[in-house]
């Protein structure tokens, strides 16, 4: 540990690949560690993946993760030791008790980290990461392209990646690669609904096998020529009527969760029945396990099939799927259960 690496350092490094619920630092063997606790392990493995062997300053501070036996934190104080980002209120207990990190085998004494020297020495650091491209200034610089491999290139279509991606973010375009056809590359509006993408579907599985997502060094998704061998491969979605989130404040945003079993469907219309919706998730190839409508609005149901595999699939085939001259089948992923 070349500079301090306070709790404020390291939630602004790992806030960027979701919310930060717990901080735990201490030293050990004359060694800075943390214990750092994520919603769940979806996004604690986006964050170790693209953060393993990156330095949090330029060229030092490298860091080293591994996944904890615990799967839980205790945080009584928040103080420069502990952070519990869901209880503001806790107390900052005795200085005594929860004293800075040691950092006097670097060089710095933990007195350091309470000046204005300190203070300054951040600033700075913080100016050049921004430039320079470390940790602390993001390892994955944002970008509104996701990079999507494992794919089963008999079954994938940018259709089905653009409906599927499209819970999480409007899709502008999608490219399968030519020369690899088991990858895509998919372009959003902007860069946090890409983020949003590979928080929730990366590892869920597609036409039976896993989906691997990492955000894309590219920041658009280039169109090719007309006529070229990727002309099939590539469609422009930017003006499809499909985009969930054209409204801001759309409330969309607050309905945006992981594959699950259970589908939520609206925009259905009067004289439909249970048999009708129970027939046409049947037909994508799942099984329809439990179905309930809406006691107080009869034009929303839930579906529930047999996995989030077949879920997945079902929604592909069934979202703005035509059930009478003015209504299209609206689909996407329910916290609910049946």
């Amino acid at each position: 540990m070349i500079y301090p690496i306070t709790i404020d350092v390291l939630h602004q490094i790992f806030a960027k690949y979701g919310d930060v619920l717990k901080v735990v630092t201490f030293m050990k063997n004359t060694q800075f560690h943390a214990l750092i606790q994520y919603p769940n392990e979806i996004i604690a493995t986006n964050a170790k993946t693209a953060l393993d062997g990156q330095n949090i300053y330029n060229g030092c501070c490298t860091l080293h993760i591994d996944y904890s036996k615990l799967s839980n934190l205790t945080v009584k104080f928040n103080n420069e030791k502990t952070r519990d980002f869901t209880r503001p209120d806790l107390p900052s207990g005795d200085p005594e008790a929860a004293p800075l990190p040691d950092l006097s085998a670097y060089g710095l004494h933990p007195a350091f980290l309470q000046s204005p020297a300190f203070a300054q020495l951040r600033t700075a650091l913080t100016a050049l990461g921004g430039t320079q491209g470390a940790a602390g200034a993001g390892v994955v610089a944002p970008t509104p392209v996701v990079l999507a491999s494992n794919l089963n290139d008999k079954m994938i279509s940018p259709h089905a990646l653009f409906i599927l991606f499209g819970v999480y973010g409007d899709v502008m375009r999608v490219k399968i690669l030519y020369s690899k056809r088991d990858s895509a590359l998919v372009q959003f509006r902007e860069a946090q609904q890409a983020q949003n993408a590979v928080t929730h579907l990366n590892g869920c599985m597609l036409y039976g096998k896993k989906l691997h997502l990492t955000l894309s060094k590219h920041t658009q998704v280039q169109m090719p020529q007309p006529g070229s061998n990727e002309d099939a491969l590539t469609e422009d979605f930017t003006n499809s009527p499909l985009h969930r989130f054209k409204k801001p404040g759309s409330k969309n945003y607050q309905n945006i969760y992981p594959p699950s079993p259970t589908l939520h469907l609206s925009n259905i219309p009067d004289g439909i029945t249970e048999e009708y919706l129970r027939g046409l998730f049947t037909s994508t190839g799942g099984t329809v396990v439990n179905f309930r409508f809406f006691q107080n609005d009869q034009r929303m149901a839930l579906v529930q099939m047999s996995s989030p595999d077949e879920a997945i699939s079902a929604l592909i085939v069934t979202h703005n799927h035509k059930i009478s001259e003015t209504n299209h089948l609206r689909v996407t992923f329910s916290k609910s259960n049946i």
